[in-house]
């Protein structure tokens, strides 16, 4: 059956056409699925019988079951879903003081293969579409009965790499008559896959986009991150100047600080060089160590003097808020434990 929250509203009035349905019937259904969070067609009470029972035959509203629950001691939640084809998905949950924020997967498992990934232990098995996107945040917000304000798409897998289904789910994210969550609330993350960049560019969207650097030589990045080796570091950048300059959009560049690794003073004036002038944030990452993985986190000192140094040289830099530690909130950690 198909899956109702995989259409945009356009698409959905097509779909209502060609069951014999008034097109403004979509508005009606968007309405109970994002406004009300309806798990039934049969609670969809301004539709006639006839309707609902059409919509039943067609259509399912893709409702996940909660495989596993986990609860920081800073109020981080991390959900592992049934996603009802034997796969399983994580969603995390992340309290601010300006509101909710949801990480979402857009993929079951990854074909990135990042080194301090808990997801590159993960094989890649599918894309998923833009419904399963959106029920993550449906089912977050029933079962912790609150409103997500911000989306970033940092969960398991690479964004770009289910370019359109993301797209898509965007559009029924950022449709007022949708989740009406605005674009400027939501992140897009890519390890960097180049073309794509250049894709986005064109759309015109006001969504932040997040550039996993981690490394500023090719050798290291090819270490860390094998995608590096197809688009290495050079163009890259060039991909993200240009994004810059179609959209006068700030990027965000990630940077997971890893012991002996690509914290030391030569890291940091390196990546100086490479975005002096680029109108961008870094986000200096503590990295998270995974079961067998290699690299370790960084020295808190080490971490600051990082951070002071480039912002001494003009980079702003943060230094990323550690939540769920407690909970192996790192992406894929909970679903490598349940497989």
């Amino acid at each position: 059956m198909k899956n109702i929250k995989d259409y945009n509203i356009e698409q959905l009035k097509n779909e209502l056409i060609n069951l014999g349905e008034k097109p403004y019937r979509a508005e009606q259904i968007f309405s109970w699925i994002y406004k009300e969070n309806v798990t039934s067609f049969d609670e969809m009470t301004n539709l006639s019988i006839e309707l609902r029972d059409k919509l039943k035959k067609e259509f399912t509203l893709c409702i996940y079951k909660i495989l596993k629950k986990q609860e920081s001691n800073d109020g981080t939640k991390k959900y592992l879903f049934d996603i009802l084809d034997g796969n399983a998905i994580e969603t995390v949950l992340m309290s601010y003081h300006h509101g909710y924020t949801i990480c979402v997967s857009s993929q079951v498992g990854c074909k990135m293969g990042c080194k301090f990934c808990a997801s590159s232990k993960i094989p890649f098995i599918r894309n998923l579409t833009s419904g399963e996107i959106i029920e993550q945040i449906l089912a977050v917000e029933r079962d912790a009965k609150i409103k997500i304000s911000n989306i970033v798409f940092m969960g398991i897998g690479e964004p770009l790499d289910n370019y359109d289904n993301v797209l898509n789910s965007i559009s029924i994210i950022n449709n007022p008559k949708g989740l009406n969550i605005g674009a400027r609330h939501i992140s897009i993350s890519t390890s960097g896959i180049v073309p794509k960049i250049y894709e986005l560019a064109q759309q015109d969207l006001q969504c932040t986009l997040s550039i996993s650097l981690h490394a500023t030589t090719n050798e290291k990045r090819n270490t860390m991150m094998p995608i590096n080796k197809k688009y290495p570091i050079e163009e890259l950048i060039k991909a993200c100047k240009d994004y810059i300059n179609k959209t006068n959009k700030r990027i965000s560049f990630e940077y997971a600080l890893a012991k002996q690794n690509n914290d030391n003073l030569e890291d940091a004036k390196r990546l100086v060089g490479l975005l002096k002038g680029l109108l961008c944030h870094v986000n200096l990452i503590p990295i998270n160590q995974i079961e067998n993985g290699i690299y370790k986190k960084s020295t808190n000192e080490n971490i600051i003097k990082f951070r002071d140094y480039l912002n001494e040289k003009g980079i702003v830099a943060t230094i990323r808020r550690e939540l769920g530690s407690d909970i192996e909130a790192a992406c894929g950690q909970l679903r490598r434990k349940n497989l």
